[in-house]
């Protein structure tokens, strides 16, 4: 029997009104007859034995401050369970080949389909990863140009890996694919032409025994090595350089008289380069020789990667390298002639083009419908061929969600962590219409979402808290989003109203005067062209515009680059999204110096002082304090033939990182491994006289990351939370005025409440002197600003442009800006 019953209510953890079973006027009518996913007993992290209803066939939103265990509950428990059920029907030997995770702590979850995770994930590293070999486009592409390509006269019909960068068959021989090629030329070469080569003139040739056996072949092979390099023929010159022939000649070395003769191969400065960045296992030596190059775009393929068979093809004119440079939005103009032709005005093909047939029509039809979502969910401003690691998580996880949508998966539940993230306000209603396009063909949709202009579009909302860590992990609610309203435990509940959307409180803000201005004449980078801005030094500046405006090539690339040279700004200090670290050794007690002053503070108690032990026995990292069974880890790795491998606590520390001796050490009866096991706020109190601890402990409350714990690695903690412990680190230390901070999205991960107490933050910073520039989408963030410039209007060569610049009431009113509209909203009334 399916299971349609309407959900039991548990009785809440915190008294909270329950959701009537009565389905309310303003709620899909069938969400109830809907089957429904039972958690029962949830114990992942910080969650307290949580019992919750989630409705099937429905946009069900995640709610909840940073840190109140909403993930934990949408992808540790519900995901996780689905994950590991579809794991235990795979054959065992085939387990050991897909990455797995544990079981999630949970006594039971029934009605659970299987289910989808899209998460937020950094570009992979390889530069071969593009959009169109993500979206799977890039196969389409090729298959359009192999079977409906207008190629020259007498040319050969290509297969569709011959349009791949990436493929033996469509790789450039000179650059293999990359479109970046190496040229060794004279001047990388030589860098001082005055010197002989026995002084060292072909600086490329390596040193040591090597460059003196190669001399000495030079000079047998009848080159004058003793005369001045700008003085030997071009011929010879050009020979020494860059022949590939490597004649072997008997050599009788002049250094030693007693040496005998050896047999000594030639190799020109371009063969040693090449040879050298193609098989040399060392980095420090591909490094070094690369100083010997230049690098540039491929002179044979033109920076495509591609063979110039492959480019002679062309489809509607235009070589695949030069769709795959389109942004998106255009990429569809040019498909939409061939993808609208009816079956009757499809001719039959030709000997050189297939641009009319019907083949041409089906691929074309189905590449438009793709690049239309991704369109849809504003993407628009990407090409195919843009290199993921140079995208968001944001980006990513839209580009998978784009993916999915063409899969034709039914009955799948997609866990979403945060999609409106890098959204602009404007294409939040279309991401919207895409996630109802996915409920629509029959799947659940759970998003773990902040933006409440997403959570009021859902069907059903959970709200986890109140608060975060030990002070969350209850479901305060679980119903219609109408009756989130009546929860007065919950922090969400007052930013559903619309009104709410980052609306100052008491009346019309103070807006700040400059005390200087920064000016940045003819910026011209990316779709930035000939730019002039003007900068307000010693206020909040957000900068805003659709995603791919241009707006963090202007803060993170030309502005971080030329501010210092001003005189007003003595410093400029980049708070980036990026890693904290990147193995599980890094942490935020470690980034933000705050662990040093625990060691020294367990060094100096009395046992510690009698044992003789220092500061060092109490780091993780090093050997002395730390269990060298799992050497500092807390885990260790186990093999298990024919099943996947996993971690486990560690046999002998139990995950504590220390050995015996060292935890037999405490201060105010806890252990360091107990301090590490903290969250922030609880380390606040704990480690209150700690002055230096203390200092760096508030900053990180102060900008909403008092859930984390001490010793949480980084490498889980998201992009948004890892900025802010660098903002945290910065605001401990900040020294009074003159200091330009540049952050991208801020609030990236935050909850509306979390907002605003990073806005106070970044206000503080200015009082003190300071300037601050965000690139921000949230426009409470913009209405609490100082000065805004808005760039567009829309994103690659539609963008940008400097739409308004000016106070959020008068950007709030510019004609043509996207932003002025959801500006005008968010300042008061």
């Amino acid at each position: 029997m399916p299971d349609t019953a309407p959900p039991d209510v548990p009785t809440p953890a915190i008294d909270v009104p329950t959701p009537a079973t009565d389905t309310p006027a303003d709620t899909p009518a069938d969400v109830h007859a809907r089957g429904f996913v039972r958690v029962r007993g949830a114990r992942e992290n910080n969650l307290r034995a949580v019992d919750v209803d989630v409705p099937r066939d429905s946009i069900v939103a995640f709610t909840g401050v940073s840190g109140s265990g909403k993930s934990s509950l949408a992808f540790g428990t519900i995901f996780a369970e689905a994950q590991r059920r579809f794991f235990e029907s795979v054959a065992p030997y085939a387990r050991r080949l897909i990455a797995q995770g544990g079981a999630p702590r949970v006594d039971e979850i029934t009605g659970l389909p299987p289910a989808v995770a899209l998460q937020q994930r950094r570009g992979a590293p390889s530069s071969r990863s593009t959009v169109g070999t993500l979206t799977t486009l890039s196969n389409s592409m090729r298959m359009l140009y192999s079977r409906a390509g207008s190629y020259p006269a007498g040319a050969d019909r290509l297969e569709s890996d011959s349009f791949s960068p990436n493929t033996v068959a469509g790789a450039c021989p000179r650059c293999h694919g990359l479109g970046i090629a190496h040229e060794v030329t004279e001047a990388s070469a030589v860098h001082d032409p005055g010197l002989s080569i026995r002084d060292g003139a072909i600086t490329a040739w390596p040193g040591a025994w090597q460059g003196k056996n190669l001399r000495d072949v030079t000079s047998v092979l009848g080159y004058d090595i003793d005369r001045p390099w700008r003085d030997l023929p071009q011929a010879d010159r050009d020979w020494l350089l860059y022949t590939d022939e490597q004649p072997v000649v008997e050599v009788t070395p002049q250094r030693d008289r007693v040496a005998k003769p050896y047999k000594g191969r030639f190799w020109s400065a371009r063969a040693f380069v090449m040879h050298t960045l193609a098989d040399s296992q060392s980095e420090t030596q591909r490094t070094k020789v690369l100083q010997y190059v230049e690098s540039g775009p491929c002179s044979l393929c033109g920076g495509s990667g591609l063979t110039r068979a492959a480019l002679a093809v062309t489809f509607a004119g235009r070589t695949i390298a030069e769709l795959n440079a389109l942004p998106i939005a255009e990429l569809g103009d040019v498909l939409r002639p061939t993808a609208t032709l009816t079956s009757a005005s499809a001719a039959v093909s030709n000997a050189s083009s297939g641009e009319v047939t019907e083949v041409a029509v089906r691929i074309a039809a189905d590449l438009l419908a793709r690049t239309t979502v991704l369109d849809d969910l504003g993407l628009g401003y990407l090409s195919l061929g843009r290199a993921t690691p140079t995208l968001s998580p944001g980006e990513m996880q839209r580009l998978r969600i784009a993916t999915q949508l063409r899969s034709g998966l039914f009955g799948v539940v997609y866990v979403l962590d945060e999609p409106s993230a890098g959204l602009h306000p404007a294409d939040a209603e279309s991401l919207v219409e895409v996630l109802e396009r996915l409920r629509a063909s029959g799947n659940s949709v759970f998003v773990v979402e902040h933006d409440m202009s997403i959570v009021r579009r859902a069907d059903w909302v959970v709200d986890v808290g109140p608060g975060a860590g030990s002070q969350g992990g209850a479901v305060l609610y679980s119903g219609p989003v109408a009756g989130l309203a009546g929860v007065a435990d919950s922090v969400t509940r007052r930013f559903l109203d619309p009104s709410a959307d980052g609306r100052a409180r008491g009346g019309a803000p103070v807006r700040r005067e400059p005390t200087a201005t920064l000016e940045l004449r003819g910026v011209t980078r990316h779709n930035l062209d000939g730019v002039d801005v003007d900068l307000p030094l010693g206020v909040l500046t957000a900068v805003t515009g659709v995603s791919g405006s241009g707006k963090s090539t202007l803060v993170g690339g030309v502005l971080a680059e030329t501010a210092t040279s001003h005189e007003r700004v003595d410093r400029v200090v980049q708070v980036d999204q990026k890693p904290i670290g990147r193995s599980p050794r890094s942490n935020l007690a470690t980034y933000t110096g705050l662990f040093d002053a625990v060691r020294q503070a367990f060094a100096a108690t009395d046992e510690a002082r009698a044992r003789g032990y220092g500061a060092g026995r109490f780091s993780f990292n090093v050997t002395g304090g730390r269990c060298e069974v799992c050497q500092g880890e807390g885990f260790v790795s186990v093999e298990l033939l024919f099943l996947p491998g996993s971690y486990s606590p560690c046999p002998e520390c139990h995950g504590a990182r220390y050995n015996a001796e060292t935890l037999e050490v405490t201060w105010h009866d806890a252990t360091v491994a107990d301090v590490l096991a903290m969250t922030v706020d609880e380390a606040a109190t704990f480690l209150a006289e700690v002055t230096s601890a203390s200092r760096a402990l508030e900053t990180l409350r102060q900008v909403g990351l008092g859930y984390l714990r001490l010793g949480q690695p980084a490498t889980e903690l998201s992009g948004g939370e890892a900025q802010r412990i660098k903002l945290a680190t910065e605001l401990q230390r900040a020294r009074s005025g003159h200091t330009l901070y540049l952050l991208d999205e801020p609030t990236t991960g935050l909850h509306p409440a979390d907002v605003e107490l990073l806005v106070t933050q970044l206000q503080l910073l200015v009082d003190a002197g300071n300037t601050v520039v965000v690139v921000e989408h949230h426009m409470g963030v913009v209405a609490a600003s100082d000065h805004v410039i808005d760039l567009g209007p829309g994103g690659g060569d539609a963008g940008g442009r400097v739409l308004a610049v000016g106070t959020p009431e008068q950007v709030a009113g510019a004609a043509g800006s996207r932003t002025a509209p959801y500006l005008a909203a968010a300042l008061p009334a």
